[in-house]
């Protein structure tokens, strides 16, 4: 005979016949396993990038914007009275490009002359940006005819002078724009022609990038050489865009040296291609499948 269930009296139930007593019991089971998949789905609507490893981007929306309500302190907001104030220190006198002294020539009360001198003025400084124009230097280089043999000989051109018309200050501004501020081609045209009074093209822009990299190929070749030696490294990838296509920004970051790669992919070989094939110390990685490969050379070596 079943088991009678918690919420029926023996007796009663003795007295309930078998097919009804089967029945009954395939209902309550079918009834337990519905509350334990609606208790699973629930736990999961609850779920965000606060209480489950979910990445932030997956909340609601309505989520991202709950505040957490907090009881009323009663103290006026800003600095607490004790709280020790963050100023603007003052740059020292013998620094500052002009000095104004502001004195009264007279009492503003009764009109006497005054000639004294104040060891303490108030002082206030004012920081301000001069007008910027560009600098431009322009070389003249003169072919000169020998009179004994007729040879033509040019001027020697100065070593550092770029062949372009942009000069490595205004290149530096301009990778700067384009690289670690992100700014578009076309928002940095303008930005070098509102600050700077410089015009220059989209298509200069993008030679000066063009120059800029291969300028930087040894530096960086060099901090990926130095990362590759360090006894420890921490490294991740995330999402990027490379033009329209979709790719990934690798980071290996050491104590002292940091180095980046922007790929195609997210496997192994470009793991390989940061850290180097030979790379023997401590590997500090969120364990992705692209890192398998140390850790099988990593058992090899001990």
């Amino acid at each position: 005979m079943e088991t009678p269930p918690p919420s029926l009296p023996s007796d009663i139930w003795d007295q309930t016949p078998s097919e009804a007593q089967a029945y009954i019991g395939a209902l309550i089971a079918r009834v337990t396993a519905l509350e334990a998949a609606v208790k699973e789905l629930t736990e999961r609507l609850q779920q965000d990038s606060h209480n489950s490893s979910r990445p932030p981007s997956s909340d609601k929306s309505s989520d991202k914007k709950r505040k957490r309500h907090r009881q009323p302190s009663g103290r006026r907001p800003g600095g607490q009275p004790g709280h020790q104030g963050q100023t603007r220190e003052l740059i020292p006198v013998a620094e500052v490009t002009q000095v104004v002294t502001l004195k009264p020539s007279s009492c503003g009360r009764c009109d006497h002359d005054l000639m004294s001198e104040d060891p303490r003025p108030h002082r206030h400084q004012v920081i301000e940006i001069p007008p910027i124009s560009p600098v431009v230097t322009e070389y003249q280089v003169h072919c000169l005819t020998c009179e004994v043999c007729g040879a033509n000989t040019y001027g020697a051109w100065p070593h550092g002078v770029p062949t372009g018309m942009i000069g490595p200050r205004a290149q530096a501004i301009v990778s700067l724009c384009t690289g670690a501020y992100r700014l578009s081609k076309r928002t940095t045209q303008h930005l070098l022609h509102d600050l700077f009074g410089l015009s220059v093209s989209v298509g200069t822009i993008s030679n000066l990038e063009a120059s800029t990299t291969k300028m930087l190929e040894l530096p960086v070749q060099q901090a990926r050489a130095y990362v590759q030696e360090q006894a420890s490294a921490h490294v991740d990838e995330t999402g990027w865009r490379q033009g329209e296509e979709r790719a990934w920004l690798w980071v290996a970051a050491t104590t002292w040296v940091t180095v980046f790669l922007v790929r195609l992919s997210r496997g192994g070989q470009v793991a390989k291609e940061l850290l180097g094939e030979r790379f023997s110390g401590i590997l500090v990685t969120d364990r992705w499948s692209a890192y398998n490969w140390y850790s099988v050379r990593w058992r090899q070596l001990c």
